[in-house]
């Protein structure tokens, strides 16, 4: 990127810490001028910011300068965050779906409003935060909040080359530049050179560069035409397409520099939400003909007269789409015919003479279910809106500083607070610094909140693969994984068939991927339940080692009829194998629902007494649907 000037004190031999192009005054809401104006400046580097994931709101937003502030006599003195850095530069986040929420929403408001507001420990303070948002991300590891996701202008999927040659070229390079890092960077200087001169003459062209106006129309209706519904994605492509021609050395913006843009603008707007039906799928031979022949007939399409003089335009419009039934995004179509196991699926399935014959089937339509909500929570967290759960003060690290507390240790001190409390000790005599006793700590006290790990056990033997059945399993399944997808919570799949359980999914937030894992799950073979309740006593021990604060609620769905053994044993009854696993993954006190899957009018009941051996909420699967009340899960007590 371009070189830029900032604001710089020869006095000092201080750069501007908010990189203003003068070192102009900032005022708080006493009004009171805290800086000179000094209009002498220097050249840096673009600023480019890494912000790591670990990092505290204190770090990013800004917060008081302890050392100056107790030198200063008490009166708070700020210091700037990496928003402030990254001003009139990049912000960088890797693994940006994994950023904690309270840090996504500082982000939000920031990228929204290109200021940071700073109100906190008795200072008011406003800085300029205008900066280029980078993110990268695995949609394999979750989603990212559709408010964050929408702030961003343009899209690309980046995968690693395939051509051989390329990919030894990029190797190559790279240990080129662990060898001798400086010989590397004096190699490519004059292209990087003649690069950052070419962004700084496009940047100089922009404010020549003439949009047709019937182009304004077409870009419209490409984002009606696919769905869109940020307002954002038209602005975002109007700007593209003349950043294209300024790019390209043009002063006119073409239909090319449109269909170039719209790729990168829609892609991630098309299909924001995993419960959305999915646009139809395209021919075979090329994925992109179906889009690239509507976006060729927008663009291609002659200019539409023009609409001045026509008072009711707007309302007939606005009439028009609402009228028109294709506006709205498709319901989740469950009629759809069952999906057939592949090839893959029916190899790895014939494990043993139970499993010679595999089925696979759709989803029946997800029904209104009963919410989802923990009750008497343990000390890993409770109950809380938004997020299913809020982390207990006297624990949480991270999160936005709420109030403060008496404390013994001085730990994450709240310094308004303990200045306070210190006043009535006055300064000392020698130093004119407060005297701080410690009585008169004070430390922050956050407000944080931590998902819920909703863990799947899902029964795909033979006595569930009857296809009504099958289809309202894993139509309960996908309204149960809308239900954490609308809270932000993670999920897990264990299945069981066959010989063993196996974990399908591992702990994640992209509920598409577990919905995509469950729809090609194929069903059949016997029952082998105590290997899958011995298999998640393993996964949650392990979980909780990890993090003791970690909120989870399992939920099971079998029918309980167990007649396979555990792998490693030899011999003995697998229901009595079952009761033994029950009892110990009880002992965990996890809040477990069991959705008894027994139908018919005749019912074996094996699923009630398996409910009360894991200490679980029981309902039966056809209740899971007869309403929207609340359903409320028990914290399960132990002894």
């Amino acid at each position: 990127m371009p070189p830029i000037r900032v604001g710089y004190n020869p006095e000092s031999g201080a750069y501007d810490p908010y990189n203003r192009e003068s070192m102009a005054p900032e005022i708080g809401s006493s009004g009171n001028i805290t800086e000179e104006t000094i209009n002498t400046t220097q050249e840096i580097p673009t600023p480019f910011v890494d912000l790591p994931i670990g990092a505290t709101e204190d770090r990013v937003l800004g917060s008081i300068d302890f050392s100056a502030t107790l030198k200063g006599g008490g009166k708070p003195v700020f210091l700037p965050g990496l928003l402030a850095t990254a001003n009139r530069g990049m912000l960088y986040i890797d693994e940006v779906n994994l950023l904690p929420a309270h840090l996504v929403d500082t982000l939000l408001d920031a990228s929204a409003s290109g200021v940071n507001t700073v109100q906190r420990e008795g200072l008011t303070l406003v800085h300029p935060a205008k900066f280029i948002m980078i993110g990268t991300m695995n949609p394999e590891e979750g989603d990212l909040r559709p408010q964050l996701l929408d702030r961003f202008g343009l899209m690309c999927d980046v995968r690693a080359p395939r051509d051989a040659n390329l990919r030894s070229q990029v190797v190559r390079q790279r240990m080129a530049f662990e060898q001798d890092s400086k010989m590397f960077l004096a190699q490519w200087k004059a292209s990087e050179t003649n690069l950052s001169e070419r962004i700084q003459a496009a940047r100089d062209r922009l404010p020549e560069i003439v949009v047709p106006e019937d182009f304004l129309l077409k870009i419209s209706t490409i984002c009606v035409e696919f769905r869109v519904a940020s307002l954002r994605a038209d602005i975002t492509l109007y700007k593209t397409a003349v950043a294209l021609a300024a790019w390209e050395g043009r002063t006119t913006v073409e239909t090319e520099d449109i269909k170039r843009a719209a790729r990168w603008v829609l892609a991630h707007r098309k299909h924001q939400n995993p419960f959305d039906a999915p646009p139809p799928p395209p021919p075979k031979n090329n994925s992109n003909n179906q889009e690239d022949d509507m976006m060729d007939q927008i663009l291609n399409a002659p200019p539409s007269k023009s609409n001045e003089g026509n008072e009711n335009y707007d309302q007939e419009h606005e009439q028009q789409i609402e009228d028109d039934p294709n506006s709205d995004p498709p319901e989740m179509n469950g009629n759809d015919e069952p999906q057939q196991s592949n090839g893959d699926d029916a190899d790895e399935s014939n494990t043993g003479a139970d499993d010679q014959t595999m089925h696979t089937f759709t989803a029946s339509k997800p029904q209104q279910i009963k919410k989802l909500q923990l009750k008497k929570q343990s000390i890993r967290g409770k109950a809380g809106s938004g997020k299913r759960n809020n982390l207990p003060n006297n624990t949480s690290k991270l999160g936005r500083y709420a109030r403060s507390a008496q404390t013994d240790k001085p730990v994450d001190l709240a310094l308004d607070a303990t200045l306070r409390a210190a006043a009535v000790n006055g300064l000392d005599e020698k130093t004119g610094i407060p005297i701080i006793r410690p009585e008169n700590w004070r430390k922050k006290v956050r407000h944080a909140t931590t998902d819920t790990l909703i863990l799947f056990v899902v029964d795909a033997s033979g006595s569930m693969s009857a296809r009504q059945r099958m289809e309202t399993v894993k139509g309960a399944v996908l309204a149960l994984l809308q239900d954490a997808y609308q809270q932000r919570d993670r999920v897990g799949v264990i299945t069981f068939r066959g010989p063993k359980a196996e974990v399908l999914l591992e702990a994640t937030t992209s509920v598409e991927l577990a919905e995509k894992k469950l729809a090609r799950l194929p069903t059949g073979g016997r029952t082998p339940l105590a290997h899958a309740l011995v298999l998640t006593h393993e996964r949650l021990q392990r979980i909780l080692g990890q993090n003791p604060e970690q909120a989870i609620l399992l939920i099971v769905l079998s029918d309980g009829k167990a007649n396979v053994p555990l792998p490693e044993a030899t011999s003995g009854d697998a229901w009595e194998q079952t009761e033994k696993a029950a009892a110990k993954l009880a002992s965990l006190t996890t809040p477990t629902l069991f959705l008894d899957t027994d139908v018919g009018h005749v019912r074996v009941g094996k699923g009630k007494g398996l409910a009360e051996l894991l200490q679980a909420d029981y309902l039966v699967l056809e209740d899971l649907t007869t309403d929207s009340l609340v359903h409320t899960i028990r914290q399960v007590k132990s002894g």
